[in-house]
């Protein structure tokens, strides 16, 4: 059975407005995920549906960009947290220059994966 177009928007929605609500981080940032990053799947319910989300900027300024959507992230251990001043949101930093949101939806569980992909001139790793 194939997700229905509301189950997809339903959990595309989410990137846009609807976040867990976190407490702040007071944290340091220790490890460095500045970059541009491309959603390269997505699951709701534990099936893979085609993930169109637009890419998500994480600037090197500890800023981040999102269809229109900009605030402050920070690195907490192996959480990347975004926040600006009405929602938050936490990811996780997983192996291979991808960071994981896991959250539940208007149609129940979605994880949405980002990948850095691009490597730059001069650098020895992906950007």
């Amino acid at each position: 059975m194939r997700p229905t177009p509301a189950l997809k928007v339903s959990c595309i929605a989410w990137l846009l407005g609807i976040y867990f609500m976190l407490p702040a981080a007071g944290a340091a940032q220790t490890t460095d995920v500045s970059g541009r990053y491309q959603c390269v799947a997505a699951k709701v319910h534990g099936k893979i549906v085609p993930c169109t989300a637009a890419p998500l900027t994480l600037k090197n300024d500890g800023k981040f960009e999102l269809r229109g959507w900009e605030g402050s992230y920070l690195v907490n251990g192996e959480r990347v947290e975004l926040s600006d001043s009405m929602v938050k949101s936490r990811a996780r930093i997983a192996p291979g220059h991808k960071i994981v949101f896991q959250y539940k939806g208007k149609h129940g569980w979605c994880e949405m994966v980002y990948e850095r992909r691009i490597a730059e001139l001069g650098k020895t790793s992906l950007s």
